[in-house]
């Protein structure tokens, strides 16, 4: 498959737009990362693989209430001496 493409201008870099299907066949998505390196005289781009995920901070709190709701369930657990060999 060929795509062609413009490079245009955004502030001050160049940009190049990727179509939504050549996305698709590569199975990326908005904010993955993209490896660019030079081939013989092309621009070659991969995906980076293995990249850590950046997490936004109200998704790192999502069901924050669940698990402090759990967490108070379970507060008699703590409590009393050890009974076998726990470890404590």
């Amino acid at each position: 498959m060929t795509v062609t493409t413009k490079i245009r201008r955004q502030g001050g870099a160049a940009v190049v737009t990727i179509p939504p299907a050549v996305l698709k066949m590569m199975q990326l998505e908005i904010g993955d990362r993209l490896s660019l390196e030079m081939s013989d005289g092309e621009l070659v781009v991969k995906p980076v693989k293995n990249a850590r995920k950046r997490y936004k901070l109200s998704e790192l709190l999502e069901g924050k209430e669940i698990v402090s709701g759990l967490n108070a369930d379970l507060a008699w657990a703590m409590d009393g001496e050890p009974v076998g060999h726990e470890i404590s």
